[in-house]
């Protein structure tokens, strides 16, 4: 296949030890793969230095807890938090929207307010909204999409009314790349006495993200997208709002004091944070920070906007491939082959050792509005190359002569 756009490469293939030579890894926005600095300090926390934290006397105790609240701190500053303090860790985006529906939301939602969200937000951003309406009696709208698959923010103007609460939103679409102008969101959002709420998990990875300058209220992202464990993620919330809100689970670690009469609870962000936490993982989230900083986010942004026109462009020139979203997307494009399943895409570019994700991407409303059972998605990370993009076209029309 002949090149068609120039990337601006990142070389940083070495770094990941599960790709191996001749394998395009193109599943990124479903998991990101590991470098070694992150393998090293997982390895090295379980293997070298392990201790619990905030509980034991002992020095390495002492040390482990040090190195754990050191990596909120670090969260904290990757994403222009004003303290440590306003960094809750969960396991995930998914339990990270679930707390806040489950606490915030139980908490100062009753029957008759009404949440906003979008056609498309992941599932996670929308069973949890479900589960409230149908224990309190909220109301969900739903805000439409433009016709390049963009939150017409337009239309949520519109719609936005002094009984909305809360609007959810995605900042960075997991299956077309559209980038969700966050401030203008939450204006949006403000002037109607309203909350933002935004699903970060797609964004970190790939842009700057500073909630202070963005306005939101609430942030929530996962680090395993970010080259980080699984199991660890963020909520990020203003702190007044953390201060607002009751506990969501019972524990060790999110008490004050205990007695069988009355319990009193430890402030933010301990009082989110029942049992023993993901210790090594909040470390290995750390030095997945430290990772893509010293990248550069405007680099990593550069680098996959590039392997998206690269792949459009490429794509774009066949006949039997519809393609979804916009023009310009952060780091992910998601299409169809005529007349092709998309698992069937899937498993034929796994023959030729080509990795993407095939399905309806936890994102069901958006593939009725859409008008397809599913989608193939390429997304794109740091690891990502010309060659990747070159290995899928030629994958695809194998696809095609496969299929007639």
């Amino acid at each position: 296949m002949t090149a068609i756009l120039d990337t601006a490469p990142l070389d940083r293939l070495a770094d990941f030890p599960a790709i191996p030579e001749g394998w395009a890894y193109l599943d990124s926005a479903a998991t990101a793969q590991k470098p070694w600095p992150v393998l090293d300090a997982i390895a090295r926390a379980y293997g070298e230095t392990y201790a619990t934290v905030h509980r034991g006397v002992y020095q390495r105790s002492a040390d482990m807890t040090l190195a754990y609240e050191a990596a909120r701190t670090r969260v904290a500053r990757f994403i222009g938090a004003g303290a440590a303090e306003e960094i809750v860790y969960v396991r995930g985006a998914t339990e990270a929207i679930n707390l806040v529906a489950q606490s915030w939301g139980l908490a100062h939602l009753k029957a008759g307010d009404r949440i906003i969200l979008s056609t498309l937000e992941h599932h996670s951003n929308i069973v949890p909204w479900q589960l409230l309406r149908d224990r309190v009696g909220v109301e969900i709208d739903v805000c439409p999409l433009t016709a390049d698959g963009r939150i017409d923010l337009d239309a949520l103007a519109a719609m936005l009314r002094p009984a909305h609460k809360l609007v959810a939103l995605a900042h960075v679409s997991n299956v077309l790349g559209s980038i969700l102008d966050v401030p203008r969101a939450a204006a949006l959002a403000h002037d109607v006495g309203a909350l933002l709420l935004v699903d970060g998990c797609q964004a970190v990875p790939r842009l700057p993200v500073d909630v202070a300058a963005l306005g939101c209220d609430f942030y929530v992202f996962s680090g395993h997208k970010l080259y980080g464990p699984t199991g660890i993620g963020v909520l990020w919330a203003r702190p007044e709002l953390l201060d607002a809100m009751p506990p969501w689970q019972g524990g060790g670690s999110m008490i004050d004091r205990v007695s069988f009469a009355r319990t009193t609870y430890a402030p933010p962000p301990s009082r989110f944070e029942a049992g023993t936490p993901h210790i090594v993982g909040a470390l290995g989230l750390a030095t997945a920070i430290d990772y893509v900083e010293a990248i550069g986010l405007e680099a990593i942004h550069a680098h996959e906007s590039a392997l998206v026109a690269r792949t459009r462009d490429i794509l774009g020139r066949m006949n039997s491939v519809t393609l979804f979203g916009p023009a310009t997307s952060a780091g992910i494009v998601s299409f169809a082959v005529e007349g092709v399943h998309p698992h069937d895409v899937g498993t034929i570019l796994d023959e030729g050792r080509v990795a993407i994700r095939a399905g309806h991407h936890c994102a069901q409303p958006l593939m009725e509005h859409l008008g397809v059972p599913a989608t193939a998605r390429a997304s794109f990370g740091v690891y990502s190359s010309a060659a990747d993009v070159d290995a899928l076209a030629a994958g695809i029309e194998r696809v095609a002569r496969i299929f007639g």
